[in-house]
C-alpha cells in the first residue's frame, strides 16, 4: 500500500488561496495516498495509519482538545509532522505546538522576490538546491529564532528583499526530532505558483519523505 498522508487545511484566521494548489501538488508529488481535510474530527481519530501529518497553511486555533492529544501522542511515539508556511500561524493557545514546530510566526513583509541561503545540503529537502536559492515569497519573521532547538536547513538573506525583521540570522527552513517523531517546517509556500515550481516541489517532497522516514526522492 502507498504511504498515507493526512493533510489538514483548516483555517480560523487568514486563509491562503494557494491551499487548493498545495493539495493538488501533494497528490502528484510522490507515491502517496493523500487524505486532505478541514474537519478537526479527523485529528481526533487514531493517526497511526499515516506516514505523516501535514499542516498546509493552517491558521488560528484549529484543533479540539482531543485532536491536540492525538497529534501530540502521534509525534511523540514516532509519527512525522510537516508544517508548510502558515502552519507557523497556528494554535497560538497551545504551548506544546510552539515547541513542536520550533517557532511561531510574528509578521511578514509584502510578497516579493528574495534569496534563501542553503545552510545544510545534507537533507532531502535541500540537497537539490543551489547554495543561494532565488525565490518569491512572504519571508516570514518569527517571534524567536529556533536556532539551537532545531537543525536549520536554510535561512533568509534579508539584504535581498525589503522589510526583513530578524537580522543576519533568519532561519526559514528547519527540521528536528520530537520525542520519537520527526518534524519538518518550511516557511515558503505562500503563492499558488510555488506549488508548480519544480525546485519548491522537490523541497516539499524531500521534507515529507524525511519526516515520514520514507526513502528519499
Amino acid at each position: 500500500m502507498a504511504p498515507r498522508l493526512l493533510v489538514h487545511t483548516r483555517t480560523t484566521g487568514y486563509r491562503h488561496d494557494s491551499i487548493p494548489a498545495g493539495i493538488a501538488a501533494l497528490h502528484t508529488l510522490g507515491d502517496f495516498e493523500v487524505h486532505a481535510t478541514e474537519d478537526p474530527a479527523a485529528l481526533e481519530q487514531p493517526l497511526d495509519a499515516y506516514a505523516a501529518v501535514v499542516f498546509l497553511s493552517t491558521s488560528g486555533e484549529i484543533l479540539t482538545p482531543a485532536g491536540r492529544e492525538r497529534l501530540a501522542a502521534y509525534v511523540e511515539s514516532g509519527g512525522g509532522f510537516v508544517g508548510v508556511h502558515a502552519a507557523a500561524c497556528t494554535e497560538y493557545d497551545w504551548p506544546y505546538y510552539g515547541d513542536l514546530l520550533g517557532a511561531r510566526f510574528a509578521r511578514h513583509p509584502p510578497h516579493q522576490p528574495g534569496r534563501a541561503v542553503v545552510e545544510d545540503h545534507d537533507h532531502p529537502a535541500t540537497r537539490h538546491l543551489p547554495a543561494v536559492w532565488d525565490f518569491t515569497d512572504e519571508w516570514y519573521d518569527f517571534r524567536t529564532s529556533p536556532r539551537g532547538r532545531v537543525r536549520v536547513l536554510a535561512t533568509a538573506d534579508e539584504s535581498s528583499y525589503e522589510g526583513g525583521g530578524m537580522g543576519a540570522d533568519h532561519p526559514l527552513v528547519w527540521c528536528r526530532d520530537h520525542g520519537e517523531g520527526r518534524v519538518f517546517y518550511t516557511a515558503l509556500g505562500h503563492a499558488r505558483e510555488a506549488y508548480a515550481d519544480p525546485a519548491f516541489r522537490a523541497h516539499l517532497l524531500g521534507g515529507i519523505t524525511w519526516a515520514a522516514r520514507l526513502p528519499p526522492p
